[in-house]
Formats: structure tokens, sequence, C-alpha cells
């Protein structure tokens, strides 16, 4: 199977019922911004030491190609032998929220804003924190354009919540690579 399709040269891209659609459609646009989310978290898992938190980031990896299979999915259509494997529940939802619990016991607390950066692992965690916002904004945007059939309600809920466990985990990062969080 070639890489190249040629399918696309007019600007156009099919979804995952074989709809074609604009590259720009709000659709496209999500899953898009889903799909660069995992590529960041995929940078930091190749560079980052800390092995609980390698390990968790490709357990987003997993749940994020999840997610856009089902943004790409808008007629609910995905084979019986892909609906297990691109499911994100609420027990995905609950195993992040522990994740941040559990990382957040070993964290100084927040007093003011902390800028981003410190190690390197760090501040692409703060830039992956910032992509994950961007997704959650298109998908937000296709929920308005297209109602509460544009997609699942615990895709959402997710993407917002691993926001937060990625700002978590950047924190965790630094301080356990001896990097200073700096105040804003």
């Amino acid at each position: 199977m070639k890489i190249y399709t040629r399918t696309g040269d007019s600007g156009e891209t099919g979804l995952f019922d074989g709809t074609r659609v604009p590259k720009d459609d709000l659709r496209v646009a999500a899953y898009g911004d889903v799909d660069e989310l995992n590529a960041w978290i995929g940078f930091v898992r190749a560079t980052i030491e800390d092995g609980e938190l390698r390990v968790m980031l490709e357990n987003i990896q997993r749940d994020l190609f999840a997610i856009g299979a089902r943004l790409a999915d808008p007629q609910h259509r995905i084979a019986d032998r892909v609906t297990k494997a691109a499911a994100v529940s609420d027990n995905d939802i609950s195993r992040l929220e522990q994740w941040i619990d559990a990382l957040d016991t070993g964290l100084p607390p927040l007093r003011r804003f902390i800028l981003a950066g410190g190690s390197p692992a760090g501040a692409a965690l703060h830039v992956a924190r910032t992509v994950c916002r961007r997704a959650e904004r298109a998908m937000v945007t296709l929920e308005r354009a297209h109602g509460s059939a544009a997609f699942e309600p615990p895709l959402l809920v997710y993407v917002n919540r691993l926001s937060d466990l990625l700002f978590t985990m950047a924190r965790a990062a630094n301080r356990r690579s001896g990097a200073t969080e700096l105040e804003w």
C-alpha cells in the first residue's frame, strides 16, 4: 500500500464513513488538533527519562487515537472490531484524575501562576497542554455546529481533564529532574 493516494489533492479528505469533506472542515480540524497533541505526547515520551510518566504518556497516546477515530466517525459507524479499542469511557477519565491526584501529592502547592519551561520534558509537556486546550476548543466548536450528536460526551470531558494532567505532569517532570519553576 502506498502512503500517497492522491485523493486529497483537491483539498478534500475522507471521514471514517466514506464521506468526503474539505480539509478545513470543523471535524477534520478537531481530529487534526488531537493528532497534533498525540505527536507532542510522542515527542515527550521519546525524550523523558521518567518511567512512570512514560507509561502514562503511552496510555494517553492510545486514548488519543481512540478519540481521533471517534471524531472522524460522524455517523458512528465505526466497525464492531474497532469499537472496543476506540472507546473512551468514564473509567479512562477516572484514571486521569487518579494520576493527577497521585502526581500532585509530590508537588508544592501553587500560590501563583508559573511560567512554562523547566526541563526539556517539562517544557514540552506545557506545549502539549496548550495543544490539548486547542483540541478542546475545536471539539467545542464542532459540538456547537453539529449538536450533541457530533461525538460522545466523555470525549470532551477526557480532553478537558487531560490538559489538567499535562500541567501536573509538566510540574512533576520539572520537580523530578530538579528544574525550578518560575513564578509569574
